[in-house]
């Protein structure tokens, strides 16, 4: 059955860059606002029995683009295509993947839950902020890792006596296989989150004096965490710091941090519109994303494509 792209508004240049990576033009979609804020969305060709990929990250505004993805994949349905996938770069709400305190939500389940009752028949997404997040849907999920592209750049950068750093403890698997990869040493500062925007570092286990230093996490907002981090690395004799993260959902105080902060470069994925700013060099994983449409659309493996290092695109 043929492929069809289809362009959600969150991100559209990363989607027409996963439509040239696979050679297949963008299906023409209209998605439009209402003066009252409700969205439209209008699929302007044949999708009878076609497989439909969307493509749509959950970044900020989340609700508006979840809701827009929750639609087009109605209208879609409605229309006939054989499968739909959700293509997800980042997936809103993954914070909230469990009761941490008395009377929350477990948001990430609930978001899981609306997809499938949407119709969607496969997810494929990227670094999710847990793992654990899979066995949340009752519908095939293909989860790629960036690793490989900010492998790659890291690589061809050339850092000599580098240690690879966890910003904090549920983030040391993760630096484990990147310090793994770069056959590195592994280190790990604590830290306390003092409020939603501030997190103080309070120590550092593991040596950083006179090594580069490559902070690693899979996401950051504020980027509270990796500033306060770097800060404290510098203080332990750190020489130059750098930070790799899969998505860099980047508003204006995290920009200026970054700006302010020891920290030399940002290396990040335009899994997000929003990873940009001074200091960030970011990675394309149109190529990632697009082999993972192309195998899933072919019926080949995914999980291939861990090991493969690139730049994607």
């Amino acid at each position: 059955m043929p492929m069809k792209i289809i362009a959600g508004t969150a991100h559209p240049e990363l989607a027409r860059n996963i439509a040239e990576y696979l050679q297949v033009p963008l299906c023409d979609a209209e998605i439009t606002t209402f003066p009252d804020g409700e969205t439209f969305v209008r699929i302007n060709e044949n999708v009878r029995g076609r497989d439909a990929f969307i493509i749509q990250p959950t970044c900020p505004p989340t609700n508006k683009n979840l809701m827009e993805l929750l639609i087009t994949v109605d209208a879609l349905r409605r229309a006939s295509a054989a499968r739909i996938t959700a293509v997800i770069p980042f997936y809103g709400y993954a914070r909230q993947d469990r009761k941490d305190q008395p009377r929350v939500p477990i948001t990430a389940k609930l978001v899981a839950n609306l997809l499938d009752a949407a119709g969607v028949n496969r997810v494929l997404t990227m670094d999710l902020h847990a793992g654990q997040i899979q066995g949340f849907f009752d519908i095939p999920v293909d989860h790629l890792y960036a690793a490989p592209v900010l492998i790659g750049y890291v690589q061809d950068r050339g850092l000599g006596d580098l240690t690879v750093v966890s910003p904090d403890v549920g983030g040391l698997k993760m630096s484990d296989a990147y310090a793994k990869a770069l056959d590195a040493p592994l280190a790990i500062v604590g830290k306390r989150r003092i409020s939603a925007t501030k997190v103080e570092a309070i120590n550092v286990i593991g040596e950083v004096e006179g090594r580069d230093v490559l902070l690693i996490d899979d996401m950051t907002e504020t980027a509270g965490t990796l500033c306060a981090a770097a800060d404290l690395l510098k203080e332990h004799g750190a020489k130059r710091i750098f930070a790799g993260v899969s998505h860099g959902v980047l508003g204006e105080i995290g920009q200026q941090r970054l700006k302010d902060s020891v920290i030399e470069e940002l290396i990040t994925t335009d899994s997000t519109p929003m990873a940009k700013g001074p200091k960030v060099t970011t990675l394309s994983i149109a190529g990632l994303l697009g082999e993972g449409i192309r195998r899933i659309h072919n019926d080949e493996s995914v999980t291939s494509l861990f090991d493969i290092v690139t730049k994607g695109g």
